[in-house]
Protein backbone atom coordinates (compact mmCIF):
# COMPACT_ATOMS: atom_id res chain seq x y z
CA UNK A 1 0.00 0.00 0.00
CA UNK A 2 3.11 2.48 0.79
CA UNK A 3 4.85 1.55 -2.33
CA UNK A 4 1.56 2.61 -4.52
CA UNK A 5 0.98 5.57 -2.75
CA UNK A 6 4.37 6.54 -3.32
CA UNK A 7 4.04 5.92 -6.87
CA UNK A 8 0.80 7.73 -7.24
CA UNK A 9 2.87 10.93 -5.87
CA UNK A 10 5.45 10.62 -8.69
CA UNK A 11 3.21 10.17 -10.96
CA UNK A 12 1.59 13.47 -10.18
CA UNK A 13 4.35 14.97 -9.55
CA UNK A 14 5.76 13.98 -12.72
CA UNK A 15 2.74 15.81 -14.80
CA UNK A 16 2.70 18.56 -12.47
CA UNK A 17 3.10 22.51 -13.68
CA UNK A 18 5.88 22.46 -11.58
CA UNK A 19 8.34 21.69 -15.16
CA UNK A 20 6.34 23.97 -17.34
CA UNK A 21 9.17 26.68 -17.23
CA UNK A 22 11.96 24.21 -17.91
CA UNK A 23 11.54 24.90 -22.02
CA UNK A 24 12.88 28.18 -23.30
CA UNK A 25 10.02 30.66 -23.02
CA UNK A 26 11.56 32.71 -26.13
CA UNK A 27 9.63 30.62 -28.84
CA UNK A 28 12.49 29.56 -29.57
CA UNK A 29 12.92 25.48 -31.38
CA UNK A 30 14.48 23.04 -28.95
CA UNK A 31 16.12 21.19 -31.38
CA UNK A 32 18.04 23.97 -33.58
CA UNK A 33 18.43 22.59 -37.62
CA UNK A 34 22.05 23.31 -38.94
CA UNK A 35 22.08 24.74 -41.93
CA UNK A 36 23.49 22.64 -45.14
CA UNK A 37 26.90 23.40 -46.03
CA UNK A 38 26.21 22.75 -49.71
CA UNK A 39 23.22 24.23 -51.68
CA UNK A 40 22.63 22.13 -54.67
CA UNK A 41 21.59 24.47 -57.75
CA UNK A 42 19.26 21.09 -58.31
CA UNK A 43 18.85 17.82 -56.44
CA UNK A 44 16.53 16.53 -59.40
CA UNK A 45 16.82 17.17 -62.94
CA UNK A 46 14.28 15.98 -66.02
CA UNK A 47 16.32 15.47 -68.78
CA UNK A 48 13.73 14.63 -71.23
CA UNK A 49 13.30 12.58 -74.29
CA UNK A 50 17.66 11.60 -75.19
CA UNK A 51 18.31 9.35 -77.97
CA UNK A 52 18.92 5.52 -77.44
CA UNK A 53 22.97 4.34 -77.83
CA UNK A 54 24.15 7.94 -76.85
CA UNK A 55 25.57 7.93 -73.24
CA UNK A 56 24.33 11.53 -71.59
CA UNK A 57 25.84 13.47 -69.23
CA UNK A 58 23.97 15.19 -65.99
CA UNK A 59 25.53 17.74 -64.30
CA UNK A 60 24.79 18.42 -60.71
CA UNK A 61 26.40 21.94 -59.56
CA UNK A 62 26.74 23.35 -55.77
CA UNK A 63 28.20 25.98 -53.75
CA UNK A 64 30.00 25.52 -50.65
CA UNK A 65 27.92 27.43 -48.04
CA UNK A 66 30.01 26.91 -45.07
CA UNK A 67 32.61 29.07 -43.89
CA UNK A 68 35.39 25.68 -44.02
CA UNK A 69 36.48 23.61 -47.19
CA UNK A 70 34.38 20.85 -48.13
CA UNK A 71 36.01 17.43 -49.91
CA UNK A 72 33.48 14.97 -51.87
CA UNK A 73 34.62 12.07 -50.43
CA UNK A 74 32.27 9.96 -52.44
CA UNK A 75 30.15 9.15 -55.33
CA UNK A 76 28.03 6.40 -55.89
CA UNK A 77 25.86 5.78 -58.80
CA UNK A 78 22.31 3.43 -57.97
CA UNK A 79 23.36 1.46 -61.23
CA UNK A 80 26.02 -0.08 -63.22
CA UNK A 81 24.34 1.58 -66.42
CA UNK A 82 25.74 5.33 -64.81
CA UNK A 83 29.41 6.27 -64.17
CA UNK A 84 30.40 9.38 -62.17
CA UNK A 85 32.44 12.08 -62.12
CA UNK A 86 32.91 14.91 -59.27
CA UNK A 87 34.96 17.74 -58.17
CA UNK A 88 38.28 16.18 -56.68
CA UNK A 89 39.98 18.86 -55.02
CA UNK A 90 38.58 20.88 -51.76
CA UNK A 91 35.68 23.00 -52.53
CA UNK A 92 36.73 26.65 -50.66
CA UNK A 93 34.36 28.19 -49.46
CA UNK A 94 31.59 30.61 -51.68
CA UNK A 95 32.60 28.68 -54.27
CA UNK A 96 31.07 26.09 -56.81
CA UNK A 97 31.93 22.08 -57.42
CA UNK A 98 29.88 19.45 -59.37
CA UNK A 99 28.76 15.86 -59.72
CA UNK A 100 28.18 14.76 -63.05
CA UNK A 101 26.33 11.36 -63.90
CA UNK A 102 27.07 9.93 -67.69
CA UNK A 103 24.21 7.50 -68.54
CA UNK A 104 24.35 4.79 -70.59
CA UNK A 105 20.85 5.28 -72.67
CA UNK A 106 21.27 1.43 -73.87
CA UNK A 107 17.26 0.68 -73.17
CA UNK A 108 14.67 2.28 -74.70
CA UNK A 109 11.60 3.70 -72.17
CA UNK A 110 11.38 6.00 -69.06
CA UNK A 111 14.03 5.53 -66.55
CA UNK A 112 14.87 7.32 -62.86
CA UNK A 113 18.43 6.96 -61.46
CA UNK A 114 19.83 8.01 -58.41
CA UNK A 115 23.45 9.43 -57.32
CA UNK A 116 24.46 9.03 -53.34
CA UNK A 117 27.27 11.94 -52.52
CA UNK A 118 29.26 11.65 -49.67
CA UNK A 119 31.02 14.71 -48.26
CA UNK A 120 33.60 15.86 -45.70
CA UNK A 121 30.88 17.84 -44.21
CA UNK A 122 27.72 15.43 -43.69
CA UNK A 123 28.81 11.16 -43.57
CA UNK A 124 24.83 11.09 -43.99
CA UNK A 125 24.96 10.73 -48.43
CA UNK A 126 23.14 13.29 -50.19
CA UNK A 127 20.88 11.65 -53.39
CA UNK A 128 20.30 13.20 -56.40
CA UNK A 129 18.77 11.99 -59.07
CA UNK A 130 17.81 12.29 -62.63
CA UNK A 131 14.81 10.80 -65.08
CA UNK A 132 13.91 11.32 -68.43
CA UNK A 133 12.98 8.58 -71.32
CA UNK A 134 15.21 6.79 -73.95
CA UNK A 135 13.54 7.08 -77.34
CA UNK A 136 14.45 4.16 -79.97
CA UNK A 137 16.80 5.42 -83.04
Amino acid sequence: MKNLKITALLAVLACSPFYANVLPTDNSPVVRVLADAIKWKSESIDVGNIPQGKPKVIRFEFTNTSNKPIVIENVAPSCGCTTADYTKTPILPGKKGFVEASYNAANAGAFMKTVNVTTSDSKTPKTLSFKGTVVAS
